[in-house]
């Protein structure tokens, strides 16, 4: 009987010795499992926000096409405009046609109403000072009576769309007067 409860007494010594190597196992184990768990989580989140930025993105693509989808159509009609103007500035001398220059300032004016509904703004240039970002200057004329790259006369009419350059203004932009020698550079030379 002795050797018995020696050999149960090595059999429970044994198995706990094989339970706490297991339990050793698990427990790395169940560590491996709660990072792989976390790694998941972080994953699924990420492509959540992905797919909310996705989601995002593809909706601002889809306003901006529906706001600009016009923009080739109106870049037509702005050389319609263009000629109206023209028409409007060459009649307004001769005051025989005065209803044909009444017919075309009306349909120019509706012309330009039907370009605001839309949201077809046109660019305030004379006065103001030259903006590569939306005048294109033709040419520079000398000038005293504005600062330098003051626009002094438009050419062209130009257009935003909802804030968006679609055609810059045709400019005249000021400099500064070449025959004019400032005081300084006389005595210079003198």
């Amino acid at each position: 009987m002795v050797k018995k409860k020696t050999s149960e007494s090595e059999k429970n010594t044994e198995n706990s010795k094989e339970a706490s190597e297991k339990e050793e196992i698990k427990e790395p184990g169940i560590q491996e499992l709660k990072a792989l768990i976390e790694a998941e989580k972080d994953r699924c989140l990420r492509l959540s926000a992905e797919f909310d930025n996705y989601k995002k993105r593809s909706t601002k693509e889809n306003q901006d096409f529906k706001r600009f989808a016009n923009e080739a159509l109106f870049r037509q009609l702005f050389s319609v405009v263009d000629n109206f103007e023209r028409a409007i500035d060459t009649t307004e001398e001769n005051p025989e046609n005065k209803s044909l220059l009444d017919g075309v300032k009306m349909t120019h004016k509706e012309m330009l109403r039907i370009f605001e509904k839309f949201e077809v703004k046109t660019l305030k240039s004379e006065g103001e000072i030259f903006d590569p970002n939306f005048h294109q200057a033709v040419t520079q004329e000398e000038s005293d009576s504005c600062p330098e790259n003051t626009v002094i006369k438009e050419l062209q009419t130009g257009y935003t769309l909802h804030g968006r350059l679609v055609r810059p203004s045709m400019v005249i932009v000021s400099k500064k007067s070449e025959d004019k020698v400032p005081e300084k550079e006389q005595e210079n030379t003198n």
